[in-house]
Order: C-alpha cells, then structure tokens, then sequence
C-alpha cells in the first residue's frame, strides 16, 4: 500500500443528524482533528458562517492542522432540471472560485437526482450538459470538479448502467469522479470492476462500508474489501492521495465525533 495516503474525513456524518446537530464548523474541525484526521471535506450546508470568508476558514484550517481536500455541494434542481442549469452554473462558479483559494482542493458535486416528471433519458442528457460544463469552469479557473453519485432516494446513477450511461456522456478531460464505495455497493454486483474501468477517472476516493443487506456499518465492519479498494484505486493516474471516510451508520447518528475517531484507527490498521 502506498506511504502518500493521506486520510480526510467528510463532514455529512454530522449534516445527515438535520436539526439535530446544533453545532458550528469550528466544531466539527475540532472533532475531525482530534479524530487523526489531515483533511476535511466541508459542504455548502456546513460551512456556515466560512461561506463568504474564505481566508478567515482557511485560516482556521491551519489552526486545526487540516486541509481542505474538497468543498461538495448539491442543488434542489438534482441537476436533471434544464431551466435551473444557469443557476446550477453560477453557484459552482462561486464554489470554484472558494475552493480556488485553497491550494489543491477539488469541488465536488452531487449525484444527479431525479426530481421531476419526464423521461430518464433527457435527465441524463441534462445532468451531463451542466457536468460537462461546470468541469470547463472548474478548467478555466485551475480547480478540479468531480461529480460523486449516490444510492440515496430518487438518484439517477444507482447502478453500473447508470455509471455507464453518464460517463459515455461526460467529457473525462474536464469531470472527475469521486467513487464512493458505499454507494457503489449498493447498487453494483461488482465494484472492482466498476472502480477498474473507470479508474482514471477517480480524483479521491470516499470510504464507507455496508452490511450484506445494504445498510450503512462502520468501517471495516461490512462487506467491503477496503485493502483491495485502496491498492485499485492509489494506481489511478490522477488519484491525488485522499481517502476521505464519510460515515452514515446509526453508530455514527448516535455518536458522530466517536464514529469518525473509531474510522480513523480503523484505517491505521490498513496502513493508511
């Protein structure tokens, strides 16, 4: 296993409590830190009171020894929404233009999700349209973007058709991908496979394990074969190093700050 791993922790563990988490960002960088994590993956609905102060976050960063590996965000539209596409646009350019002020940081954004009537192949077609071009803004401005699909409700990119239908449709010079093993698993009989043949495509790499009736468990503690996802995935050609853990269990909902600790010891014994 590589020695240039470096592992970040995303910050959904405490996003997916909804009103129930009552804390700000610089809580949830003192728990990531104190965790053993170097890196942080923040979204839109996180950052909070950062949002429009880009040098003060990064600033508090550096307090907490963290970098910040990607800043993701979704949108109501599920970007299968043609008349929201200019509006999906302007708001990844105002991330892009966050994320470029720190050194290395990718955007991430959301699987596409269906959200309206009409046919699935339009959504397709739509979702890729504003991909394609949120990447060439991302190009335009030095920042990566990388779009991360889900197993959550409604999503279109469940499956390895999905996979395959979107990427044939996306330009691999401009959009990254973000597997998330997760979700991958729950919707694909065979992720090596899946993570093989679209491996240069992978910037970083979210880790999340499920049980063999596809529900979240801690790292470690389900089906996937974690050594095995990381060797595939460290030979990418453009995998940057990350392996952010993102961890969605009831053992995480009950305690998240104990849960992404408990992950991170967990990596160490795969060397990580």
């Amino acid at each position: 296993m590589t020695s240039d791993l470096k592992v970040g922790c995303q910050t959904f563990t405490w996003e997916m409590l909804g009103r129930g988490w009552t804390g700000t960002p610089d809580d949830l960088l003192s728990a990531i830190s104190v965790g053993g994590y170097s890196g942080i993956e923040i979204t839109d609905t996180m950052i909070g009171h950062y949002a429009a102060k880009p040098g003060d976050f990064a600033k508090a960063l550096e307090d907490s020894g963290l970098q910040l590996v990607s800043f993701a965000f979704g949108s109501k539209s599920g970007f299968t929404v043609a008349e929201a596409i200019n509006d999906d646009l302007a708001t990844t350019q105002r991330w892009i233009d966050y994320a470029a002020q720190f050194p290395g940081a990718l955007v991430s954004i959301g699987s596409a999700t269906v959200v309206s009537e009409g046919p699935r192949d339009d959504k397709f077609a739509i979702a890729a349209e504003f991909y394609n071009r949120a990447g060439a803004l991302g190009k335009a401005s030095g920042v990566d973007v990388a779009v991360h699909p889900s197993s959550h409700h409604n999503t279109l990119l469940f499956d390895r058709a999905d996979y395959d239908r979107i990427f044939a449709l996306l330009d691999p010079a401009l959009v990254g991908w973000v597997p998330d093993t997760g979700h991958i698993l729950r919707g694909h009989e065979d992720i090596l496979d899946t993570m093989r043949t679209y491996q240069d495509r992978i910037r970083y790499l979210h880790l999340k394990d499920v049980d063999a009736n596809d529900r979240w468990a801690m790292l470690g503690k389900g089906i996937l074969d974690t050594p095995a996802v990381i060797d595939l995935v460290a030979k990418a050609p453009r995998f940057n190093g990350w392996l952010v853990l993102e961890e969605e269990s009831e053992t995480a909902g009950e305690n998240p700050a104990a849960a992404v600790k408990t992950n991170r010891d967990t990596m160490r014994s795969y060397g990580a």
